[in-house]
């Protein structure tokens, strides 16, 4: 990998959560051996989320002291998660170094904040929020706009009438198919079977892809996995 440049940013911290060393488990880069930066922090509180401790576990660590601790592992991607990644300021140079410094570089956001600052480089992954999250309010939907081929959307699907509310704005917003970004929809851990969902798909024939947390099917809900 580059050396990171010499512009002033590893001085800055981030409030980290965990940097930890695994296989993608989600969306197209599913499979890949990944360096997982989780920061500290989220403005939403989602029914479903697995990683409440991130809200205020967090230490600060300097952009060095976070590219030394990415270095320590062979791997060329680097997932930048939460919590909400973008709700520290600073998480946007983060993402700018990584890139600069020669990773091929993932986002994890939960869609309720702006994408328009992220570097061109970074590939967006931005959930859409349904009813059942008890934050489908929080969605932005002016990211929309935003959206490219290399970027993705995924959507958590816990019920039937989340489903529907996913379909539903398959139908109204034509710029969620626009882009060609890939559409993830996700089964809730333990709270939607996958083979019904699956068969929703079909039955309607909705552009989307259904996927399976590979991460849980490996270890479970293992922290750091």
């Amino acid at each position: 990998m580059n050396d990171a440049p010499d512009s002033g940013l590893a001085t800055r911290t981030l409030a980290l959560s965990e940097i930890f060393f695994s296989l993608q488990g989600e969306a197209s880069r599913v499979g890949l051996p990944t360096v997982f930066i989780r920061l500290a922090g989220c403005p939403l509180r989602c029914r479903w989320c697995d990683t409440a401790y991130a809200f205020t576990d967090g230490s600060p660590m300097t952009f060095s002291e976070i590219l030394t601790a990415v270095r320590a592992y062979p791997a060329r991607h680097v997932c930048v998660t939460g919590g909400e990644p973008l709700a520290q300021e600073d998480t946007l140079a983060l993402l700018t170094l990584l890139c600069d410094a020669g990773y091929e570089v993932c986002l994890e956001t939960s869609g309720a904040l702006p994408i328009h600052a992220v570097d061109a480089r970074v590939a967006r992954i931005v959930d859409l929020k349904p009813p059942s999250s008890n934050e489908a309010e929080k969605n932005h939907w002016d990211n929309l706009a935003q959206i490219t081929p290399r970027d993705e959307f995924k959507i958590i699907i816990a019920s039937r009438a989340d489903y529907e509310w996913a379909r539903a704005h398959l139908q109204e917003k034509p710029e969620l198919t626009a882009s060609g970004a890939p559409i993830w929809f996700s089964p809730a851990y333990a709270q939607q079977d996958a083979r019904e969902l699956a068969e929703w798909i079909l039955a309607d024939g909705l552009p989307v892809r259904l996927q399976m947390q590979l991460h849980r099917l490996l270890w479970g809900n293992m922290r750091g996995k």
